[in-house]
């Protein structure tokens, strides 16, 4: 029991100790604790004072002066300045400002810096000859003096006004774009399409003479006038009325041969002729009659033969197409080139 009684004592003698040197310790922090804070609120006050701005009398601008030492500093700024200029002529600015209002020395409030306005230049791409009236004018320079008053190019520029830039005449330009240039190409163009139009429309309003045979097993020859921009349609159309035969049948069971060869009925007469149009047995741009009356054959010269072209109904055709000369049909095609003409085979 004594034992006991003395281990209680000490401890409890141990953690009176132990408490005795935690609250030193926590004092003597809290203690630094307030110095720092007390130097801190020291040192923001003094930055305070260092940044104080003198807004006494002596020290203060008026606004007037303001206004003015801006506008001269802005003045004396315009265009590229370096860093040391800008710095110098915003100085001398405020200067003669302070002068001016009897004080002296740069305020201490800071001033903000103006953005340097940059100009920029178009480079000439091809020379730089002033008679010629295209191109832009060159930019007078735009640095001033100190003083605000105009430079001496300046004043050069108000009185002589130089030409525009334009390209060299003894240098082949067409490589280059030009608006002109195409502008005048695109209407000779127009006008030259316009006169052909023109043209084309005056040969499709020839007349023309047609000499064609109803074919039935057996020719029915007859001549009829057309224009050249007459569609084989319209042509068949114009045929039906001048056969007792044929008034009952419509045109499109009619089908017409030239050369042995089925003109589709939306090609017209202009067609094949302007493409020199060939078929198997003679051209199909000839649509009168005649033969070859030549007295010696030559055989590097082509026959000069043209015959009649027939009118014949479909389903005539579509019995006897595996009898000459339905045989020798076939269906027009443009594509197809033709060597030479021939009156038998296929």
């Amino acid at each position: 029991l004594l034992l006991f009684l003395f281990l209680y004592c000490y401890l409890h003698i141990l953690r009176m100790a132990f408490s005795n040197v935690e609250g030193n310790r926590i004092l003597r922090l809290q203690q630094e604790r307030e110095r720092d804070k007390a130097r801190l609120e020291d040192e923001k006050r003094k930055i305070k004072e260092d940044n104080k701005i003198d807004l006494s009398a002596e020290g203060r601008f008026s606004s007037t002066m303001m206004l003015a030492a801006e506008e001269k500093f802005r003045v004396a700024t315009v265009g590229l300045v370096t860093a040391d200029e800008f710095k110098k002529k915003r100085k001398l600015a405020y200067d003669e400002a302070l002068k001016e209002t009897g004080g002296g020395g740069l305020p201490a409030a800071p001033i903000p810096k103006k953005r340097k306005k940059t100009k920029k230049t178009k480079a000439n791409l091809v020379s730089f000859d002033f008679e010629d009236g295209e191109g832009e004018e060159p930019a007078p320079s735009p640095t001033k003096k100190k003083n605000g008053k105009k430079t001496e190019d300046e004043e050069d520029g108000e009185t002589r006004k130089f030409g525009k830039f334009g390209k060299d005449p003894s240098v082949n330009t067409e490589f280059l774009p030009d608006r002109d240039r195409e502008e005048e190409q695109r209407k000779e163009t127009e006008k030259l399409k316009a006169e052909w139009i023109k043209e084309q429309e005056r040969i499709k309003n020839e007349v023309i003479e047609v000499t064609y045979s109803y074919w039935d097993g057996s020719g029915h020859r007859r001549t009829i006038d057309v224009k050249k921009g007459t569609t084989i349609e319209k042509f068949l159309e114009m045929v039906r009325k001048e056969f007792r035969q044929l008034r009952g049948v419509s045109v499109e069971d009619l089908v017409y041969v030239k050369e042995d060869v089925i003109i589709p009925q939306h090609y017209s007469f202009y067609d094949l002729i302007v493409t020199k149009a060939r078929g198997k047995s003679g051209p199909l741009f000839h649509f009168d009659v005649h033969d070859d009356v030549r007295v010696l054959a030559d055989a590097s010269k082509e026959k000069d033969e043209s015959h009649a072209g027939k009118v014949v109904e479909r389903s005539w055709y579509e019995k006897n197409k595996h009898i000459f000369p339905a045989s020798r049909w076939e269906v027009y095609d443009p594509a197809k080139e033709r060597q030479k003409y021939t009156i038998h085979g296929k």
